[in-house]
């Protein structure tokens, strides 16, 4: 199997001019080592309090700062700008995690109170084997204020991307229709991502893992990973309306960003209609029907993957299979 490792990559820009860091067929799996949101300077600094000289990537212009590096790019033979590339995740195995509060970012900036929640602090989060006798089914463990807390870890990929026709991005602020730093909770072992390709070989970029993370990601950050991540890539029909179409054995799922979208209103209502028309177009149904079942089928939900001051808002419409069950005739 083909690998990038990790000193080979970690970019916090990312264009159509890169030169190909793997090259890779369709269908061909292969493995990307990837770095933590702060490539490794927390850890090397020791985490709990800190500031901007002690994390170099936080020195840096606005709009925001050097976060979330993604390796690749990655160019998969035969694709053409224009083709949907279906990147299937074969596996997620993170190895070091943590999470952190920033100064100013979150949802609590600028609000009165919560004073110890405003500082720069990170904690440790121990990432422990499951029954695979890898984290990518294991359990995570924090200490908070003197109290132990344990839960289930959901590793998925937190910024994934094509690169863009014509501009440079970076990958803590990107979301566009090729993709960026959604944080889909959902983009887990198993499914499979839809993306736009702007370029020959799609020239594929991934990062910002996440061992772990809540619908909304309220502080910023979820538990954030070092991991590796074993992909394949096939061309398919699917058009990607929005940011990136996500399928999983038991659901489709539409995303959209507000930034991406122009407003919350219109990227939640755009995952909507790419939905029904998803519905009409493959699956059969009428316009009627695609429309009603989206207010009384209990198989229709709506995740808020991100909801974090000033910028991210970030949507998915949530079809879960189980709805076709129940159509007969």
């Amino acid at each position: 199997m083909k690998e990038l490792k990790r000193e080979n990559s970690g970019h916090f820009e990312f264009g159509r001019d890169m030169e190909p860091a793997l090259r890779v067929e369709p269908g061909e799996s292969f493995s990307i080592e990837v770095w933590d949101s702060f490539k490794d300077q927390l850890f090397e600094h020791g985490l709990g309090e800190f500031d901007e000289t002690d994390v170099p990537t936080m020195n840096t212009p606005p709009p925001g700062f050097d976060a979330n590096p993604v390796s690749g790019p990655v160019y998969v033979e035969g694709v053409e700008p224009g083709d949907t590339i279906a990147v299937h995740v074969e596996e997620i195995v993170p190895e070091r995690g943590y999470t952190t509060t920033l100064e100013g970012h979150g949802n609590l900036a600028g609000k009165e109170g919560w004073e110890t929640c405003k500082t720069n602090r990170a904690h440790e989060v121990s990432l422990e084997p499951g029954p695979s006798g890898t984290t990518a089914d294991g359990t995570g463990r924090i200490e908070l204020d003197g109290r132990e807390w344990e839960w289930e870890l959901n590793p998925h990929i937190g910024t994934i991307a094509t690169a863009p026709g014509r501009t440079v991005q970076d990958p803590l602020t990107t979301q566009g229709p090729w993709g960026g730093n959604m944080d889909v909770r959902d983009l887990q072992q198993g499914s499979t991502v839809c993306l736009s390709a702007y370029t020959e070989g799609g020239q594929l970029f991934v990062g910002d893992v996440h061992a772990s993370q809540s619908d909304s990601e309220y502080t910023g950050f979820a538990v954030e990973a070092r991991a590796t991540v074993t992909l394949s890539v096939d061309v398919v029909d699917h058009a990607v309306p929005g940011v990136f179409r996500v399928e999983t054995d038991d659901s489709i799922i539409h995303v959209d960003s507000a930034k991406n979208a122009g407003s919350p209103r219109a990227a939640l209502d755009g995952c909507f209609a790419a939905t029904m028309d998803e519905l009409i177009d493959e699956h059969g149904f009428s316009e009627r029907e695609a429309y009603v079942q989206m207010s009384i089928n209990p198989n229709v939900t709506v995740r808020i993957y991100q909801f974090i001051r000033p910028d991210y808002f970030t949507f998915g419409v949530k079809l879960d299979k189980a709805l076709f069950d129940g159509r007969s005739g």
